[in-house]
């Protein structure tokens, strides 16, 4: 997540109870999900200033490069269809070192998830009550549209796992997930009650606006088979864009 998402989400006893090790590796996950979205001074805040050394780099660029295989390979194959063999091939690493790093398929499974759930939440996280709430909604339409156009198999993956009932990702569903989300409401509310928009309910934008935007990559072959295009067309994502954002707005502008 980013700043306002680390600043929002306090960790849980449970994760304060981990070993340094793993709240670390946890840090790092926080801080590439911040870089990927451009937000730089959330990644310097959370990385620090030690520079890593050449064994910390190769170590970080394996795990990085298990991540992305094993995303590739779960949101073509699902959890069950998946194979440990077939994600260390595509990593280009033996089966052994990926259990190295992850003992199980069910733990990789859940990296994956949470690390895309970072990245999908930033936008989320970043408007707060201070915003211009045209200008703050309309950014976060823009940054989920550039999400579904650069990262689809996020949106895929976490589709797939809602589907089959969330089981290994309950916990950060009811957690990270619902702090910011409950944060979120509340924000949207303070600026309802402003009369800096037009009253709605909170929990229906935010799930409207994911729906509007996280369509684009979740039904991309069926965006491309009835319009000939997608999003990673220029003029068509900017078409997306005023149109997903006029709609939104002109419901929310105070009357």
């Amino acid at each position: 997540m980013t700043d306002a998402a680390a600043k929002t989400v306090k960790p849980s006893r449970k994760a304060a109870g981990k070993p340094a090790s793993k709240r670390a590796s946890g840090a790092r996950e926080l801080v590439k999900a911040a870089q990927s979205v451009g937000d730089i001074k959330a990644a310097e805040a959370l990385e620090g200033h030690r520079a890593p050394g050449p064994r910390q780099r190769a170590g970080e660029a394996r795990k990085a490069a298990i991540l992305k295989a094993a995303l590739g390979v779960f949101a073509r194959l699902g959890l069950d269809g998946a194979s440990v063999e077939a994600i260390a091939q595509a990593a280009g690493i033996s089966k052994a070192n990926l259990l190295y790093y992850h003992p199980t398929k069910e733990a990789l499974y859940v990296a994956v998830l949470e690390q895309g759930l970072s990245l999908w939440l930033a936008p989320l996280s970043r408007f707060s009550e201070g915003d211009d709430p045209a200008e703050a909604i309309a950014a976060l339409i823009d940054a989920k549209l550039v999400l579904s156009r650069d990262h689809p198999e996020v949106s895929r993956l976490f589709a797939l796992e809602m589907l089959r009932g969330a089981p290994l990702l309950k916990p950060v569903l009811s957690g990270p997930l619902k702090a910011v989300f409950d944060a979120k409401v509340a924000v949207i509310e303070a600026w309802a009650a402003a009369g800096r928009l037009a009253p709605v309910d909170p929990p229906h934008l935010i799930f409207a606006l994911w729906a509007l935007t996280q369509h684009y990559a979740d039904f991309a072959v069926q965006v491309r088979a009835l319009t000939g295009k997608s999003l990673s067309d220029k003029r068509f994502m900017e078409e997306t864009r005023a149109a997903v954002t006029a709609l939104v707005l002109d419901g929310l502008r105070p009357r």
